[in-house]
């Protein structure tokens, strides 16, 4: 009699380890789809010009009713790259050669705005360019960090434009997350009106969707007794590139300072350039073979109408290839890219930058003394 009874198959063991990697594959390709397609529905697509609304200070008047600035009086500016709050001595970072993406818990986070804020209060700036400003960001433990500047400077009129606004940022491991940063400009003077400026981004889709969207804030002060205006602009320009966004952006940038000098304004721009001014002497901060490679930004493409300005008495920025603290300070690696441009109609009385051993962040500020010319 014939046994009609079927076999048992049995699937061997090289089978059916490839068949659950073939499944952790499809689940995990399936995930990363997914997320880029939601990323990509969410992304922050910005406006080419957008107004951005003026906050008065809490203990000052109306932004228009604050006091003007006035020809030949002194007025001071200082421009600062605070590293969102969590890049103090204490930090290394990834995109330097560093090992981290946390670099600081709340607590430092903290204590390292207590210690800006400190400093910004001691100099006693007119008005105030600051950069890497976070206000819900996993990096800064979520801290909002324009709040705390406004009530430490409640006489401040200012003004707040995103740069970096993605809900996840996905890489690496750990992921950086959630990212809500900007560009935060602050002032006792009148402030009539602020513009947020897109900049190209050099970046393409997905690597787009989860990048900066860089940015000019154009701030616009009018001056006593005339019918100019003082444009300051805040600016943070590309790092991470290849180099063409630096340069396409630095063009942009141009434009727009010519654009607001042929009107007759007053015109300064400040902030961190990541780029040096091929007129300043950074022979004591040399480039060291493997770091982060700043890029050069050509006086000669500014013309006679423009002073391009660093103070190399002290370098504005280092390293994040590893801690500062209890580094061999010897051969670290530094940089000069944070600076001011300004109009010739502008006279630079003094320039300096503070040498704050890089405590509370990666940058040093810079403070420029100018009087406007009659």
């Amino acid at each position: 009699m014939k046994n009609n009874q079927q076999k048992t198959k049995r699937v061997s063991p090289l089978r059916l380890i490839a068949g659950i990697l073939l499944r952790i594959i499809a689940a995990v390709l399936i995930f990363v789809v997914a997320l880029i397609g939601v990323l990509t529905i969410g992304e922050y697509r910005p406006a080419d010009a957008e107004e951005i609304e003026v906050q008065a200070g809490a203990e000052s008047p109306a932004a228009a009713q604050a006091e003007l600035p006035a020809a030949g009086e002194p007025i001071r500016l200082v421009s600062w790259n605070i590293g969102y709050g969590a890049l103090g001595d204490n930090a290394d970072f990834f995109m330097d050669g560093g090992e981290s993406v946390m670099t600081a818990d709340k607590e430092r986070v903290k204590e390292n705005m207590d210690g800006i804020i400190a400093n910004l209060q001691e100099t006693d700036a007119d008005i105030m360019l600051l950069q890497e400003v976070d206000i819900d960001s996993k990096r800064s433990r979520h801290v909002d960090e324009t709040q705390l500047m406004r009530d430490a400077f409640p006489d401040y009129n200012n003004a707040f434009a995103y740069n970096y606004k993605v809900s996840y940022v996905p890489y690496p491991l750990p992921p950086i997350g959630k990212v809500e940063s900007g560009l935060l400009f602050m002032t006792h003077y009148q402030l009539t009106e602020s513009t947020r400026v897109s900049l190209p981004c050099p970046f393409n889709w997905p690597v787009r969707v989860a990048n900066l969207k860089r940015c000019l804030l154009v701030n616009r002060i009018p001056v006593e007794g005339s019918d100019k205006q003082l444009v300051v602009i805040d600016l943070h320009l590309e790092a991470y590139d290849s180099g063409e966004g630096k340069i396409a952006q630095t063009k942009a940038l141009l434009g727009v300072l010519e654009e607001e000098r042929s009107k007759g304004n007053y015109v300064i721009a400040g902030g961190d350039f990541n780029q040096l001014f091929s007129n300043v002497d950074a022979g004591a901060y040399p480039v060291y073979e493997g770091r982060w490679q700043p890029g050069v930004i050509e006086a000669g493409d500014f013309g006679d109408g423009w002073s391009l300005l660093m103070d190399n008495q002290a370098p504005t920025c280092r390293s994040l290839d590893q801690p500062y603290a209890g580094a061999d300070l010897s051969a670290f690696q530094y940089y000069m890219i944070d600076g001011f441009i300004v109009s010739d109609n502008v006279e630079v009385q003094s320039l300096t930058t503070q040498d704050q051993e890089f405590v509370d962040t990666d940058h040093n500020p810079v403070v420029m003394d100018v009087v406007l010319k009659e």
